[in-house]
């Protein structure tokens, strides 16, 4: 039977819940579909680090590039500092694996509402450029006799903005051909014209696809007001980010916003990781909605070759959502994670 070796970070917090819930409904559909899914578990997080001082080991990056996938819970727990936890786990792995595109679909599944009370329909996929733009560590904080000054670098390459903007308008055209590209060039000076024009000039390689830029205040917006007007937003590394929460919001809950973090070359690992965070404090209570995770499994499979299956996985998610009785507390619910793991491996498709 053919075997993928996936690294599976459950991490911290509710990560450690809904992680090996999904694991349990892609080992199903992996046997169901005639291949497996062998996991090779790291207890790399904010614990590792309060033990080790660091949150993985030193020769975590190689350890990592021998798998075919890596399956992420989440990052983060009180008392040590945001800026520690992701800088130490994982943004080293997205840089380390030129994991460029961060992409985040967003849709209404069946059963969910929108917070947006006339929203019918809304699915949109969000490219995220993933490796440098706003999040650079060029910088530093530095004393000067005017006082502290801290400084952050935007880092932005033509090759950087080229390699994810042709990445979205494939996939544009691949959905059916519309493409909202956010920008603030009438800001910032220097690095927006110049993604704006890179945006130009991949569009020319791509007539069939509708295009228009937006400046990224006006375009989140756009995603309160008129929702149902969106298709593939691409945008930099910050700008990517925030819009991706919004579109979380909009879908109902951020328990059901996955994430993949992909080298298209298929060159390195990709990494799939749920939008939301370590929620400390439900964490433990067996009540973190697993969808996520679960979605992000089924991003996972199809990246690795297996889109009958991720179709499986999907469609098992889409039969619980329209469940109310199975939605968890942040749908509304009262579900356990349990039950709705149970309910979305009761509801795959008999093979």
């Amino acid at each position: 039977m053919n075997a993928h070796r996936i690294a599976a970070i459950p991490g911290d917090g509710i990560g450690k819940e809904v992680l090996p819930a999904a694991q349990r409904v892609l080992d199903e559909a992996a046997s169901r579909h005639g291949f497996a899914l062998s996991w090779c578990e790291l207890p790399w997080g904010c614990a590792w680090y309060a033990e080790h001082g660091t949150m993985m080991p030193p020769d975590g990056i190689d350890r990592l590039g021998e798998t075919d996938a890596i399956f992420l819970g989440a990052v983060g727990w009180p008392g040590v500092p945001d800026h520690v936890s992701l800088w130490g786990l994982l943004i080293p792995i997205r840089r380390a694996f030129n994991q460029y595109v961060n992409l985040r679909p967003a849709r209404l599944l069946p059963g969910l509402a929108s917070p947006l009370r006339e929203c019918g329909r809304f699915d949109v996929a969000i490219v995220r450029e993933n490796t440098e733009g706003e999040y650079s560590e060029v910088g530093g904080r530095f004393a000067t006799p005017a006082g502290d000054v801290a400084v952050q670098e935007s880092i932005f390459t033509r090759r950087g903005c080229e390699r994810v903007l042709r990445y979205a308008f494939d996939l544009a055209r691949a959905r059916g051909g519309r493409l909202v590209s956010a920008t603030k060039s009438n800001g910032l000076v220097h690095t927006m014209p110049f993604w704006d024009e890179v945006t130009a000039e991949v569009a020319n390689g791509h007539p069939d696809v509708e295009w228009r830029r937006m400046h990224v205040d006006a375009l989140a917006a756009r995603f309160i007001t008129h929702p149902e007007d969106l298709d593939v937003v691409v945008g930099s590394n910050l700008f990517g980010d925030i819009l991706s929460d919004v579109a979380a919001a909009v879908s109902g809950s951020l328990g059901v916003a996955p994430s993949a973090n992909l080298d298209p070359t298929g060159e390195n690992p990709s990494m799939f990781e749920p939008v939301h965070g370590s929620a400390p404090d439900i964490a433990g209570r067996g009540v973190a909605n697993p969808i996520a995770q679960i979605w992000c499994g089924a991003m996972m499979l199809e990246h690795l070759g297996h889109p009958a299956a991720a179709a499986d996985v999907l469609a098992a998610i889409e039969r619980v959502t329209a469940e109310p009785a199975l939605h968890t507390r942040d749908l509304g619910g009262t579900a356990s994670t349990e039950e709705a793991t149970s309910a979305v491996i009761a509801a795959l498709p008999a093979r």
